[in-house]
């Protein structure tokens, strides 16, 4: 199973649209400092826009920036946008035995799901910022 990282993409994206918060960054801008394809950048742009994460201008002198203040975007608000579902599927079985573990799976699937929004909820995108400046210093 491939690994989605999306939600990584995004946040380091917020945090290069977090360094320069009064001008406009293009998807190729930002691809190129995260070394990527600006294909992946429009589409975690895009569903961030949605979100109203991100507000853009098209355009020769467009591009994108921040919508809300670092302060008020939590690492769950960046995750909602871009992970959207469910974190954990249970599988479809058959069998009567398959019905009880499934159950019983999910009810620990939604615990842990919860546990991990509640843990982002407690980290913006400021203080996100201002921990990797401080480490990135010494």
């Amino acid at each position: 199973m491939a690994a989605n990282t999306r939600f990584a993409t995004g946040v380091h994206a917020l945090v290069l649209l977090a360094a320069e918060p009064d001008g406009l960054q293009t998807s190729e801008d930002v691809a190129s400092k995260l070394s990527i394809n600006p294909v992946v950048i429009r589409r975690v742009f895009s569903l961030l826009h949605q979100a109203g994460l991100l507000e853009s201008q098209k355009g020769p002198h467009g591009g994108s920036k921040l919508a809300r203040s670092t302060k008020s975007i939590t690492l769950a608000d960046i995750y909602a946008a871009l992970n959207g579902g469910e974190l954990f599927h249970t599988a479809t079985l058959s069998g009567a035995q398959t019905a009880k573990v499934g159950s019983v799976l999910k009810k620990v699937f939604e615990g842990a799901e919860s546990a991990l929004r509640e843990e982002l909820e407690k980290t913006t995108l400021n203080e996100l910022v201002k921990k990797a400046g401080k480490k990135g210093k010494k």
